[in-house]
């Protein structure tokens, strides 16, 4: 989850859209066929200290570098990766998908959610939300056109909470995440609060395996501007490996369609 963004309504701020500097693609070149990457590779069961400050430090550099992108860079990822992500078959396929709001410069996923709105009656989303009760985790609720809005303790909008509105996250089909930081093995550096680690957990591939264990889980994307990615993050065992990552220069996915 992430800080801010302008606007009201259904047009909330494209607070986030950042193209890499040294990106060359254009808009013609957005229906290319995602990179398969390999699986993320397996974990360490324990963090040291150094890791634990090299990921604090990775974590400050990159919000402050996805910060300075301009209102022009925001929106011009925000409609590229918006016609990237109609491009994914599973997304394509799916029924339910969550997302979420900006909040810190994160790439703004507007131009997606109206779409979604305004092309197929047969798809729901759903954002986050705090756990009112299983403290550190998410709840996700529909969202729609019609969804008042309220600010949490970190100033992110989130849907009122009732009961009605809820959306299990098992039915979820595809959540789309926001990130601070990813390398090309899938893995993931978020805001440093573990929300959707805890609420995710569930969904932990056994090392080596494309697949995962249990029951069905949701396909998990994350969001980002080209800026963010890094050549290796320093993984904690807890982190929830991600099935695919869209920026506006390409799609790398590390699972199985």
């Amino acid at each position: 989850m992430s800080p801010s963004s302008s606007g009201s309504g259904t047009s909330r701020s494209l607070a986030s859209n950042k193209v890499n500097s040294t990106e060359t693609a254009s808009a013609p070149a957005l229906a290319m066929k995602p990179t398969q990457i390999a699986p993320s590779q397996t974990i360490q069961t324990s963090v040291s200290n150094e890791d634990m400050q090299a990921r604090a430090q990775l974590r400050k550099k990159l919000r402050e570098a996805r910060r300075g992108l301009t209102n022009q860079q925001h929106t011009d990822a925000a409609k590229r990766i918006a016609s990237r992500l109609r491009t994914l078959p599973f997304l394509d396929n799916s029924t339910t998908i969550a997302g979420y709001l900006v909040n810190d410069g994160e790439v703004n996923l507007t131009y997606f959610i109206e779409s979604i709105w305004q092309s197929s009656h047969d798809k729901k989303f759903a954002l986050p939300v705090l756990h009112p009760v299983c403290k550190g985790h998410l709840l996700f609720l529909s969202y729609t056109q019609h969804s008042q809005l309220v600010k949490n303790k970190y100033n992110i909008e989130e849907p009122v909470l009732s009961c009605e509105n809820v959306v299990p996250v098992r039915q979820c089909d595809v959540i789309l995440m926001p990130l601070v930081g990813f390398d090309v093995n899938g893995n993931r550096l978020g805001m440093g609060g573990g929300y959707y680690d805890r609420t995710l957990s569930f969904t932990q591939r056994a090392p080596d395996s494309h697949s995962f264990s249990g029951s069905k889980a949701p396909k998990l994307v994350g969001i980002a501007h080209d800026i963010q990615e890094v050549d290796a993050l320093p993984v904690a065992p807890w982190d929830v490996p991600l099935d695919a990552i869209v920026t506006p220069s390409r799609t790398l996915q590390f699972t199985k369609p």
